[in-house]
């Protein structure tokens, strides 16, 4: 739920405002400095740097460390606290996810399943943060801009999912060889070697669109839930308090949901980078 803090801005200024990275980048003279209208964000390059999702994902993966390793420290067998029961809860519910949907032996994909699905848990329960408070705050002491939600800002969703398809070409190459992952990517699904442009045209496109996937379903559904409060603010008082709560609770699913569908969706690819009977499957 919102304020009336920016009540004298227009709806479609509103909005603008609180989809607006706070961004730091190369101005159109050549001054590097903070954005502070639409005119200079066109301006900045590739290389503009939006410090509010850099902060609060970084901050909130520093949180999530904290947090799993004070629980770690203070665990006791004899009268464990209701936090220890839930972090091993936690742990448990991601560790049979991995088991039931990864084959084979990797110590790491565990602990990577685990900080995927916190991490981004974290990030998108900032969704729920009133969309008024934290940037009425930044602008009380000169900050122009600050979107709370770093996954509704796709330059981090695909960061993340770049993260993950990294190391499914990783693992693939390093368990299939370079020959054998040359051979999943050329030798289906049409057998025959006139057929391999199309079985690696085929193929390319279908792992290219792994991390793509990832990225934009995360983007897209954390993207509409911020908007849907946004517009919610804009109404009045009352209403706000009528229809922001329950698409508040709602939303608790999202958040969990979207954060679950990632961490599966990396067991998975994983899963099949560590396949290598694959390679030989696809054999002419």
């Amino acid at each position: 739920m919102a304020s009336n803090a920016h009540s004298e801005m227009t709806s479609t200024d509103y909005i603008q405002h609180h989809l607006q990275n706070l961004s730091f980048g190369q101005h159109a003279d050549g001054s590097w400095g903070l954005v502070r209208n639409n005119e200079q964000l066109q301006a900045m390059g590739f290389w503009t740097i939006h410090l509010d999702t850099m902060f609060f994902s970084i901050t909130l993966g520093i949180l999530f460390l904290w947090l799993f390793k004070r629980a770690t420290g203070q665990a006791s067998s004899e009268i464990p606290t209701g936090f220890q029961n839930f972090v091993e809860w936690v742990v448990e519910w991601v560790d049979d996810n991995v088991r039931s949907g990864f084959q084979a032996k990797n110590p790491m994909i565990g602990p990577l399943a685990l900080t995927i699905f916190c991490w981004i848990v974290l990030m998108n329960t900032m969704d729920l943060v009133p969309v008024d408070l934290l940037p009425a705050i930044a602008s009380a002491i000169g900050i122009p801009y600050l979107k709370v939600v770093p996954t509704t800002d796709p330059n981090n969703t695909f960061a993340i999912a770049l993260g993950v398809f990294l190391l499914i070409l990783y693992y693939s190459i390093k368990i299939k060889g370079l020959g054998g992952f040359s051979k999943e990517l050329t030798h289906h699904p049409f057998p025959g070697k006139i057929m391999m442009p199309i079985n690696f045209a085929l193929e390319a496109t279908t792992l290219v669109a792994k991390p793509i996937s990832l990225a934009l379903r995360l983007f897209g559904n954390m993207y509409a839930g911020e908007m849907i409060f946004i517009l919610i603010a804009l109404l009045p008082f009352y209403l706000q308090w009528t229809l922001s709560l329950p698409w508040a609770i709602f939303h608790i699913l999202i958040v969990l949901l979207q954060a679950f569908i990632f961490m599966v969706l990396t067991i998975v690819y994983l899963d099949g980078a560590h396949d290598d009977n694959t390679a030989h499957d696809h054999a002419p």
